[in-house]
């Protein structure tokens, strides 16, 4: 029996109050007419008795208190999937704004998910290339993982997530089986529209399908948007046995919408006014990254946010890094320098990497390589602060090599253009190259069997020599210039 409910007991922001309503549950989408006949939707939230308080998806603008229908729909809020989403654009609560008409589903699927059994749940392995030297050498994405990328406001982490979306692939046998979700929270429209001419003109766009949720769009619908993305993503790796690759950003905007949603419902705020649910609502996005027992699909999840003041340890970063397995950090130093992609070798890594790279996977010196360079980065901060404290000229030889070989790795490796799609054995070479530059009772993270077949040692011994050879050059010219201006002085 389908039950009207005319009225509205109160108005509160986004929400509204109704009161005489029986056998409801939790999540329930609401049906909500109108006096004018326009129709809105929205959702239970929370019920107290037969009072219950409905989420409107829309905003309650010209919402009247006495003659407003609610009808219960007797199901959460649900997607309309099936394989022709792939090249679509949906709006934040997944209706296509594309222009190409309405999905027909398949099936429809509830936009909360389903827990995955832990029991059932593949341990994982297996690399996705991004074409990007830091992300796939230093902290490489292995698939089935969630690995988060920290950004500073204005920084370039939209360039980031398109070049990714555009360069990122898996084994050749099975890319034509792998398709990036991409979801944007909060973004201005002139930003939603780079990120949808970047795919078309790109050619990627119909392997992709985008949930885009603009910044004048209702907040509220902010908090569904990655929810009806990472849904789609588990229709197609689960149900369509494909690979997906999920991109959300601004998490930190989405964020934002729960706090603003949790003050509306007056619930204690926790730390910096984010509700105290927080890290479990966090959790409950980030945990649907995986694979299954069964299914030969994943889903694999970088979800982008930015740090207010670039400070990692905002509660957004802070808890997203107690979830997630590994993090990006973009660093606005290197940005300042015109170095791009910005990734702060240092504070990034990958938790999952050890598993999915090395020999059968990438190359059996990549462990090693990565070792290596992160150690050799790490001497050139303490090189840098010690020459800021007594000068660069007064180093050693070891440390002004040192620090030519961060020159050389901030210009060469970190820094690539924005098109440009780099292999990894493209990468690992590089990294090597750049190691030849130091002598080789450096390397210490490396053992002999792989230094001797990649260490460029004939490189290494003519740079020297050729470093040695100029400051004698130096010194025969000085001499010259002495000699002609003692024969000046005696004429």
């Amino acid at each position: 029996m389908i039950i009207d409910y005319i009225g509205v007991k109160e108005i509160s922001g986004s929400l509204i109050v109704i009161d005489g309503v029986s056998e409801v549950s939790f999540e329930e989408i609401v049906e909500i007419r109108l006096e004018d006949g326009s129709m809105r939707q929205g959702r239970v939230v929370q019920i107290d008795g037969e009072r219950i308080v409905v989420q409107v998806f829309e905003g309650t603008k010209s919402i009247s208190l006495g003659n407003t229908k609610t009808r219960l729909k007797g199901h959460p809020m649900e997607l309309a999937l099936s394989p022709e989403i792939l090249g679509r654009v949906f709006d934040g609560a997944g209706r296509p704004i594309d222009g190409l008409g309405d999905i027909f589903p398949e099936k429809k699927m509830n936009i909360n998910g389903t827990p995955i059994n832990p029991v059932s749940r593949l341990y994982p392995q297996n690399y996705i290339n991004t074409g990007i030297s830091t992300i796939d050498t230093l902290a490489t994405l292995i698939r089935g993982q969630k690995l988060p990328i920290f950004s500073g406001s204005g920084m370039k982490h939209n360039e980031l997530a398109v070049q990714i979306a555009r360069q990122a692939k898996i084994a050749s046998d099975e890319n034509e089986n792998f398709a990036i979700v991409f979801a944007a929270m909060g973004v201005k429209n002139d930003v939603a529209e780079y990120f949808r001419r970047s795919f078309e003109e790109s050619g990627v766009l119909q392997r992709v399908v985008m949930f885009l949720n603009l910044s004048n769009d209702p907040v509220i619908e902010r908090t569904l948007t990655p929810r009806c993305a990472l849904t789609a993503a588990e229709y197609l790796a689960f149900e369509q046995n494909m690979h997906i690759l999920v991109i959300m950003t601004d998490m930190t905007s989405y964020a934002e919408a729960l706090r603003e949603f949790s003050s509306s419902k007056g619930e204690i705020p926790g730390r910096k006014g984010y509700p105290g649910y927080l890290y479990s609502d966090l959790a409950s996005l980030y945990e649907r990254a995986g694979m299954i027992k069964g299914k030969s699909g994943s889903v694999t999840q970088i979800p982008i946010l930015t740090m207010p003041n670039d400070d990692i340890t905002h509660p957004v970063p802070d808890l997203t890094g107690y979830i997630t397995e590994g993090q990006i950090v973009l660093e606005r130093a290197l940005e300042g320098e015109g170095i791009y992609p910005p990734v702060a070798v240092l504070p990034s890594l990958s938790r999952l990497m050890k598993d999915g790279i090395g020999d059968g996977y990438t190359r059996e010196d990549h462990s090693a390589l990565a070792n290596q360079l992160f150690a050799s980065y790490a001497k050139v901060k303490d090189a840098r602060s010690l020459a800021s404290v007594i000068g660069e000229e007064e180093l050693s030889p070891d440390d002004k090599k040192i620090l030519a070989f961060g020159k050389e790795f901030e210009a060469k490796f970190i820094n690539q253009a924005a098109n440009e799609d780099r292999g990894i054995k493209k990468s690992l070479d590089l990294g090597w190259k750049l190691l030849s530059m130091l002598p080789k009772k450096e390397l210490d993270r490396v053992d002999d069997a792989i230094l001797e077949k990649y260490y460029h040692e004939e490189k290494a011994e003519q740079k020297e020599q050729t470093g040695a050879a100029e400051p004698q050059k130096e010194a025969t010219e000085d001499n010259q210039d002495n000699s002609e201006k003692e024969n000046s002085e005696a004429e």
